[in-house]
């Protein structure tokens, strides 16, 4: 017997879907049912012309110009090489995969926000709607992932901006360092796709903007030890949002 609480949890895998969110096996999942029930592809539709009515709402913001730059640099448009050479190069191009990561990852972000709000009820025991957000920053200065929290919901979304590539067989792992405490495992998420966690209660108490977010290098389940094990990656201050 299906619940209110398994339709609204099947009504936001649609949403998820539309977002690109979900896992592999959970997006394949959503798309056997678009193949044989007309319920699924009217919930698919309406979310997304609920969700790019967001973007409407994110004002346009023009670029600086060493990014014109640096888009010339990446497609060789300065030798103007062939058509079939160009296309090759850009297309191959990870540096500009990234850059083109960056805004979308801030696109992203914005609609997960504006999901949680509107789409789930408030997690039991917490009263305050504020947003928290970190950017987590590499050794090499660049943002890696940024990571947005709703406490309110007890989630959170980790979108990749500029990763570096990890090692096959290991996996990211996220963490909250509370000020002078010992880091607290999040959760593994996927290193080149947005990801959503849930926050623990225990997780919930210790999120303030006095916390900071790490990265670590683990095995693929996460850190058998309960603290970090492997190398820390990157990490970033949490403020309002």
């Amino acid at each position: 017997m299906n619940t209110t609480l398994d339709h609204e949890r099947e009504d936001l895998r649609h949403a998820e879907y539309v977002l690109g969110v979900l896992d592999v096996d959970a997006r394949a999942e959503v798309e056997r049912a678009l193949r044989d029930d007309p319920r699924a592809v009217a919930e698919v539709a309406r979310w997304q012309r609920h969700l790019l009515t967001l973007a409407d709402d994110i004002a346009p913001v023009a670029p600086p110009a060493y990014v014109w730059a640096r888009l010339q640099d990446a497609l060789n448009l300065a030798t103007a090489p062939s058509r079939d050479s160009a296309r090759s190069t850009w297309w191959n191009d990870l540096a500009l995969w990234r850059w083109i990561g960056l805004g979308a990852s801030a696109v992203a972000a914005a609609c997960v926000i504006a999901l949680l709000v509107q789409s789930q009820p408030p997690h039991p025991g917490v009263t305050t709607p504020s947003y928290m957000v970190a950017r987590i920053e590499q050794d090499n200065g660049l943002p890696g992932w940024t990571v947005t929290m709703d406490p309110a919901h007890a989630r959170l979304v980790v979108v990749p901006a500029a990763p570096n590539a990890i090692a096959a067989g290991r996996a990211p792992e996220l963490w909250l360092i509370p000020k002078g405490g010992k880091p607290i495992a999040v959760g593994v998420f996927a290193p080149d796709k947005a990801t959503s966690l849930s926050l623990r209660p225990d997780l919930l108490a210790s999120l303030s903007a006095n916390a900071v977010l790490a990265v670590s290098i683990e095995p693929p389940g996460g850190s058998p030890t309960g603290q970090p094990t492997g190398p820390v990656i990157g990490k970033g201050a949490i403020s309002g949002a």
